[in-house]
C-alpha cells in the first residue's frame, strides 16, 4: 500500500522493520497527528505487522489472524507501508537507506525497529532445528508436524530445546497438533530467567502433568539424524538420547543490529565506530531512545539500554511512544525495562514480576507452598513487609493481576493476605491509584482508564465507555498479552457501579453470557461438550477462564466421568490427575472418611498402604487421613488397594464437597442432644462428588458447644433439643465469615431438603470461583433473598432444585473406581510418555526427627544448594 507524494517541506521518517515495535511507532505517530510528516515503514516480512506475542495461536491454527490494529491506518495519505522490502544499508551522511529491492529512501529521521533473530544452536546438527520466531516459522512447524505424521504413520515426536517462555509455548503448541512433545533446558528448572528454583520445579511438574516430557539439568550436545538428514533424536551431554522426529530451538534471541555495524558515515567525534554497540549486541540508546547519531533512533529488541536488550513487548511499546512524543516536541524519557512475564499455556498458571529473585538488600520473601494443590506463591517486599518489590506465582497466578500495578508501592494489607492460595479466598480489595500502571505492555495507568470510562476523549462526543471491548480499543489496555484484562474488567465494573450503570456479567471475552446464564443455557439445552457450547455461544478457542468454568458446569450437571469426551483438557491440573500435586511434584492420596468415622480395619488398610509406599500421613482439620508423597505412576496402584478395601475418592482435588466435620454427638458425649455423627455421614455421602463454583465444606455439631466448628463452614448444622439449626455462608481463609442462621429446629428430612435447595441454587447462580460467603453478600437481598428462595420457594424452583440434587445422588460414581476399570484411562498416570514403566527416581524421601516421611532436601539428595541469607516466611496450607 502506497500513500501519495508529499510536499517538499514535509519531514520524512523512515522506519526500518515491520514488527510490533514498528507498528506501535506508526500508530503513535498516527494518533498524535501526521501534519508535516510522512512516514515510510519498510517491513522485511510480506505480512502486515502482526502480534508476535500470540504466535502460539497461529501455531495450532494457521487461519488465526494475528494482524495488529486497524489496517485502515496504512491507507492514510501520510503513511506508506512496503512489505517484503528489507533495509540492507544505511548512509548517515546522505541520510538514506537502501532496501533489498535496490530502492533508496531519504530520511530526516530514521527509526530502526529490526528486532532480533532466534539464536542458532552451536553444536553438531543444529542446522536441522526449526526456530520459533516468526509467523512463517510457526506455519512451517505446523506443516512439518502434519507431513511427518502422514509419512511415519504415528504420532510425531518433537523436542524443544530451551525452557523459557517461548520454548514452553512451542512445545505445548506441538502437543496441540497431536505430537508427543519433550522439552530440554540446561538449567535445573524451567523458566530459570524468571522463576526461582522452587517455582521452576513446581512448573516442571505442572507441565509434566499435561503430558509434556521435561528434561532439565543437562545441555544438548548434538541433534542426531539418519543418512537422509531426517532427525532421529537429541543427544544430551549426560549421554541421554531423546528420540525425536523434529527439533525446535528456542534458546534466546540475538539483536538484528547489522545496520549499525555496517552503517556508512562519520561518527560525531570523527572516529569510529559510528554507532556504539553493546557487548552482547544491540545499538546503545539514551533515555530518549536516540543513538549516537542524533536523528537515528532505535526501539524494541535491537535497542540496548543500560547494557541490556529485552525481548518483551512492554518496553518496545514504551520506546515507540517515547520517540513519537519526542518527534512531536515532547520530553518523554525511557524509565528502564519492565520484566514482568506471564506464561500463555492453557492449564498452567505462571507469572513473575519485579524483583522476583529478591536481590534488593534486606528484601523479605513471603512464600506459600501448598503440598495438596501444587501451588507456589511468593511476594517480595522491603524488610518492613510494606512495600511491594516483586513476586512469583506458579499454579495459581490470581494475585498477579492485582499486585502487578502496585509494584513499588505500599501494600494496602499484610502481604500474606494477597497469597490467594493460602486462604482460598480473593485478595483484599484495592483501589488502584491513578498513576499505577495497570497495563504494562502499553504503559496505561489506572487514571487514564478511569478517564476513558467516564468520558473517552477519542470517542465522538466524549462519551463514557461502558463496554470492555470498547475500553480496550480506546485505552489500548489489554490489547496485547492480555494478562491485565481481568483487572481492567474489574476497574470498569467498579467505575460503572459508582456511576449507577448496570455492569456486564460476561464470563470472558469469548463468552458474553454470565456464568449463571451459561449454566442455565447448558442445562436447558442439555449441551454436553465444550465444542458444542463454544459453537453456539462462544467465539474463538476459549481461554483459561471459560474452559475450566465450562468443565465445572458440565461436571455439576452430568455425573459422567470428568476426564472423558475431551473434558480432560479443560480441567485444572489436579482434576486431570484425580489428585493434588504437591510442591515437589508428588501427589496426595485422600480417601473419603465420611464424618470422620472409620473402622479399625480400614485404619489398618491406610497404615499398610502408607507404609508400603513410604507416604507421609496427616490427620487433617477435616477429619481425614491424607497421605503425601505418591508418584504419578503409583496412584493407580495405591487406589487399587484402597478401593478394594472399600474406600473411595475424597475429591480433595476438585471444586466440590471436601468434608463434613462432626463431633461425637449424643452417641458418646454427655452434652450431645442429636446424633451428629450419623447426620454428618448421611450428608457427606449425599453430597460427595458434587461439583460447584468453589470447594464446599460442612460441619455438624451435636449441641450448642459447637465442637465441629459448623459456623465456619459453607453449610453448618447445629443440634438443638427440638431438631437442627441450619447455618449457611461460612468460609475460612484470608477473609473469614461466620455462617448465618437460615432456619431453625428442623427435622432430618426438612434439613436435607433445605440443604439440597441451597447448594443447587448456589451452583446455578454463583460466579466462577466464588465462595458461598461472597455469593450471599453479593446477591440482591442477601441472606433474606436466600431464605425466601430456599425456605419459602419464592421463585417456584424448589422442586426443580431438589430434582437436580436427587439426580446427582442417584448417578454418583466414584471417579477412582471408574478409572481403575479402564486401561485407557490409566494411561494418564505415567511419569514418562516414552517409557511408561520408568519410575521418577528424582523424587526421594527421608524420615524426619518424628519418624514421619518427608521430601529429601537437595543436600540429602547429594545436590549443592547455595544457602540464602534472605529471611523467608513460609505458610503451609492444606486442601481441607
Amino acid at each position: 500500500m502506497t500513500g501519495s507524494t508529499h510536499a517538499p517541506e514535509t519531514r520524512r521518517i523512515v522506519v526500518a522493520g515491520g514488527g510490533p515495535a514498528a507498528h506501535r511507532f506508526a500508530d503513535a505517530m498516527h494518533t498524535r497527528g501526521l501534519e508535516g510528516w510522512h512516514l515510510t515503514v519498510l517491513a522485511e516480512e510480506v505480512h502486515l505487522p502482526y502480534d508476535r506475542v500470540a504466535l502460539s495461536k497461529a501455531l495450532s491454527d494457521m487461519e488465526y489472524d494475528l494482524t495488529m490494529g486497524d489496517t485502515a491506518m496504512w491507507d492514510h495519505e501520510s503513511i506508506t507501508l512496503r512489505t517484503g522490502e528489507r533495509v540492507i544499508s544505511v548512509d548517515t551522511g546522505a541520510q538514506t537507506v537502501t532496501t533489498s529491492t535496490g530502492a533508496s529512501y531519504p530520511y530526516d529521521h530514521l527509526v530502526v525497529a529490526t528486532g532480533s533473530d532466534a539464536a542458532k544452536l552451536p553444536f553438531p546438527g543444529g542446522e536441522l532445528a526449526h526456530v520459533y520466531r516468526t509467523l512463517d516459522d510457526v506455519w512451517t512447524i505446523n506443516k512439518t508436524v502434519a507431513e511427518l505424521g502422514a509419512t511415519l504413520g504415528r504420532k510425531v515426536r518433537t523436542v524443544t530445546i530451551g525452557g523459557g517462555l517461548l520454548g514452553l509455548e512451542a512445545a505445548a503448541g506441538t502437543m496441540e497438533l497431536g505430537a508427543e512433545a519433550a522439552i530440554v533446558n540446561g538449567s535445573r528448572w524451567l523458566m530459570n530467567a524468571q522463576l526461582d528454583e522452587g517455582a521452576g520445579q513446581a512448573l516442571g511438574r505442572l507441565v509434566a502433568a499435561k503430558g509434556l516430557e521435561v528434561h532439565t539439568g543437562s545441555y544438548p550436545a548434538e541433534i542426531l539424524s539418519d543418512d537422509a538428514g531426517q532427525v532421529t533424536g537429541v543427544l544430551l551431554k549426560n549421554g541421554t538420547v531423546i528420540p525425536a522426529d523434529m527439533v525446535i530451538a528456542s534458546i534466546g534471541i540475538r539483536p538484528r543490529d547489522e545496520l549499525f555495524r555496517d552503517a556508512d558515515g562519520t561518527a560525531p567525534d570523527g572516529g569510529s565506530p559510528l554507532f556504539e554497540l553493546g557487548p552482547k549486541g544491540g545499538v546503545v540508546i539514551n533515555n530518549h531512545c536516540r543513538t549516537a547519531v542524533g536523528n537515528v533512533w532505535a526501539i524494541g529488541e535491537v535497542a540496548n539500554f543500560g547494557g541490556m536488550c529485552m525481548g518483551l513487548v512492554a518496553p518496545a511499546n514504551t520506546m515507540a511512544e517515547i520517540v513519537a512524543d519526542r518527534l512531536h516536541g515532547g520530553q518523554a524519557t525511557f524509565p528502564g525495562f519492565d520484566t514482568a512475564t506471564k506464561l500463555k499455556l492453557s492449564g498452567v498458571d505462571v507469572a513473575s514480576f519485579g524483583d522476583a529473585f529478591a536481590k534488593t538488600e534486606h528484601a523479605l520473601e513471603i512464600v506459600y507452598a501448598d503440598p495438596a494443590r501444587g501451588v507456589y506463591q511468593k511476594i517480595v517486599t522491603t524488610d518492613d513487609a510494606k512495600t511491594l518489590l516483586g513476586g512469583i506465582f506458579v499454579g495459581d497466578a490470581t494475585p498477579y493481576m492485582s499486585l502487578r500495578p502496585l509494584l513499588g508501592r505500599e501494600l494496602p494489607a499484610e502481604p500474606g493476605a494477597f497469597l490467594s492460595a493460602a486462604g482460598g479466598g480473593e485478595a483484599p480489595e484495592t483501589e488502584l491509584p491513578d498513576d499505577a500502571i495497570l497495563c504494562s505492555c502499553n504503559n496505561v495507568a489506572a487514571g487514564s482508564i478511569r478517564d476513558a470510562i467516564n468520558g473517552c476523549g477519542s470517542c465522538e462526543g466524549n462519551t463514557p465507555v461502558q463496554d470492555l471491548g470498547e475500553l480496550k480499543s480506546c485505552s489500548r489496555a489489554g490489547t496485547q498479552c492480555g494478562s491485565c484484562v481481568p483487572m481492567l474488567k474489574k476497574l470498569l465494573e467498579g467505575e460503572l457501579k459508582k456511576s449507577g450503570v448496570e455492569v456486564s456479567k460476561a464470563l470472558c471475552e469469548h463468552i458474553s453470557l454470565s456464568r449463571q446464564e451459561l449454566f442455565e443455557t447448558i442445562r436447558i439445552l442439555e449441551l454436553t461438550s465444550f465444542e458444542e457450547i463454544m459453537a453456539k455461544y462462544g467465539t474463538g478457542a476459549g481461554c483459561d477462564i471459560c474452559k475450566p468454568t465450562i468443565a465445572n458446569i458440565l461436571a455439576s450437571q452430568n455425573s459422567a466421568y470428568v476426564l472423558d469426551a475431551g473434558r480432560g483438557t479443560l480441567q485444572d491440573t489436579n482434576d486431570r490427575a484425580l489428585a493434588n500435586m504437591q510442591k515437589d511434584g508428588t501427589y496426595s492420596v485422600v480417601p473419603r472418611i465420611a464424618g470422620g468415622e472409620i473402622t479399625p480395619q480400614k485404619l489398618g488398610v491406610i497404615a499398610a498402604v502408607a507404609e508400603k509406599y513410604g507416604l507421609y500421613t496427616k490427620i487433617t482439620g477435616g477429619q481425614r487421613i491424607d497421605m503425601f508423597g505418591a508418584r504419578l505412576e503409583q496412584l493407580p496402584e495405591i487406589w487399587k488397594e484402597l478401593v478394594d478395601a472399600g474406600f473411595e475418592s475424597g475429591q480433595a482435588y476438585g471444586k466440590s464437597l471436601r468434608t463434613v466435620k462432626s463431633c461425637v454427638g449424643s452417641t458418646w458425649c454427655r452434652y450431645g442432644v442429636q446424633d451428629s455423627v450419623a447426620m454428618a455421614v448421611n450428608l457427606e455421602l449425599r453430597y460427595r462428588g458434587l461439583r460447584s463454583p468453589h470447594k464446599l465444606k460442612m460441619g455438624v455439631s451435636g449441641c450448642a458447644r459447637e465442637c465441629a466448628e459448623a459456623r465456619g463452614k459453607d453449610v453448618g448444622v447445629i443440634a438443638t433439643a427440638d431438631g437442627w439449626n441450619l447455618y449457611v455462608g461460612g468460609n475460612g481463609g484470608a477473609t473469614p465469615a461466620h455462617a448465618q442462621l437460615l432456619a431453625k429446629d428442623l427435622d432430618d428430612d426438612t434439613l436435607i431438603k433445605y440443604i439440597d435447595r441451597y447448594f443447587m441454587y448456589y451452583i446455578r447462580t454463583a460466579d466462577r470461583l466464588q465462595r458461598t460467603a461472597r455469593w450471599q453478600e453479593e446477591l440482591e437481598g442477601g441472606l433474606e433473598h436466600v431464605r425466601q428462595v430456599v425456605v419459602e420457594d419464592s421463585l417456584g424452583i424448589a422442586e426443580d432444585l431438589e430434582a437436580a440434587m436427587a439426580k446427582h445422588v442417584d448417578t454418583y460414581v466414584d471417579e477412582w473406581a471408574d478409572t481403575l476399570k479402564d486401561p485407557e484411562r490409566l494411561r494418564r498416570f505415567r511419569s514418562f510418555v516414552n517409557a511408561p514403566d520408568q519410575k521418577d527416581d528424582s523424587i526421594t524421601f527421608v524420615p524426619d526427627e518424628r519418624g514421619q516421611i518427608r521430601p529429601a532436601t537437595n543436600e540429602e539428595k547429594g545436590s549443592v544448594l547455595i544457602a540464602s541469607t534472605i529471611p523467608v516466611r513460609s505458610t503451609n496450607g492444606s486442601e481441607n
